[in-house]
């Protein structure tokens, strides 16, 4: 099938009959968008902008127990391939979730992507996971592996893709569809739809979406970071972070009915207790800002000169922010010397829960 030809690393010709990129019968998918960049200059024709994640990498892990292993570990349940039309391979389903360690903090966010079971390929999982922590969320799972008859390999073949919507009605101009090919795995961000869609490929993405064009990944993290999603450990330092502070719940990252997992007992209080003071919010930095920007951990303050929270990572003038609820409506800033100052201004997403935004 077209899906083991990609497990296996191999690439048919592109005049076989797997090469070609189905978009019949495609799934109605609103792409909600709002950084302005992603746009840009629309003379090219482009419905679409496929950025490289090269900060990104690949882990698979595989097994006749690769399941009950992973779920004892995730905050999520499993993505499991859906149903297949006829003899066409199943589509490949997407998930996000976190490792967390035993106090219940983030040590790696995941998205994990559903590996259908075919004639020549056991199912399994594709891991995609901050490059810079791909060998020790190795060891993490070695050390909890034992006896498990679990196989897990480093897959950097693989490139990973985002793919975002140039323009609001780029899913009706050129829709996609779900799919794992010969060449490639394509489905969308699980966190939100805002997010776009993930691409799995040896190949060049862009060749592989129609009407797209190579974005720059600059645009993509200003993208996110104004969409408040934080990826990877500068957003999410291991054992630091806490999951939901993090929105990790808001982002489908978390499952509260699954089964037991490392961390679970601070998570699942948390939540049911309803007390959550501090966020991750997306912010924007208005004032001159230092050559080096802003550093990780940099006290956010109030008018007054109270803690409101911390500034977390981020890009120019947007970022993430830890920010007490009660603090983001009144003005706040961050000192960059004892005479200047950058006027901070945290805003909440559109896509998060109705609730939340009235509180």
């Amino acid at each position: 099938m077209a899906v083991a030809a990609l497990l296996r690393g191999a690439a048919p010709g592109r005049g076989g009959p797997t090469w070609r990129w189905r978009l019949h019968a495609v799934p109605r998918r609103r792409l909600a968008h709002s950084s302005s960049r992603l746009g840009g200059d629309h003379a090219d024709g482009a419905a679409w902008a496929c950025f490289l994640l090269d900060e990104r990498s690949l882990l698979r892990v595989r097994g006749p127990d690769a399941a009950p292993f992973l779920l004892g570990l995730l905050t999520n349940e499993l993505p499991l391939p859906g149903p297949g039309a006829g003899a066409e391979t199943p589509p490949v389903r997407a998930a996000y979730a976190h490792f967390l360690n035993v106090q219940g903090r983030t040590l790696y966010d995941v998205i994990l992507y559903g590996l259908p079971e075919c004639a020549e390929v056991a199912s399994g999982f594709f891991l995609e996971c901050d490059s810079s922590v791909l060998g020790a969320l190795q060891k993490h799972l070695a050390l909890y592996k034992i006896r498990r008859k679990v196989t897990m390999e480093p897959r950097p073949e693989l490139r990973v893709w985002a793919v975002l919507p140039c323009a609001p009605q780029a899913d009706q101009a050129a829709p996609l569809q779900e799919r794992a090919e010969a060449t490639a795995i394509l489905t969308p961000d699980p966190r939100t739809a805002c997010m776009g869609w993930r691409l799995l490929t040896q190949e060049q993405g862009p060749a592989l979406v129609p009407r797209a064009r190579l974005g720059d990944l600059q645009d993509y993290h200003a993208h996110r970071y104004q969409q408040g999603i934080p990826e990877g450990v500068r957003d999410l330092p291991p054992g630091v972070a806490l999951p939901l502070e993090s929105n990790l719940a808001f982002m489908n990252g978390v499952s509260f009915t699954k089964g037991c997992y490392i961390g679970q007992e601070l998570t699942t209080r948390t939540h049911h207790m309803g007390v959550i003071r501090k966020r991750l919010f997306p912010v924007r930095l208005t004032g001159p800002l230092p050559a080096g920007g802003v550093g990780p951990g940099t006290a956010v303050l109030t008018a007054s000169g109270q803690a409101a929270g911390k500034f977390r990572a981020g890009q120019g003038n947007v970022g993430l922010a830890l920010l007490r609820l009660e603090k983001i409506k009144g003005p706040l800033h961050i000192r960059t010397s004892e005479s200047d100052q950058v006027a901070v201004t945290a805003s909440v997403p559109d896509w998060w829960p109705m609730a939340t935004k009235q509180s």
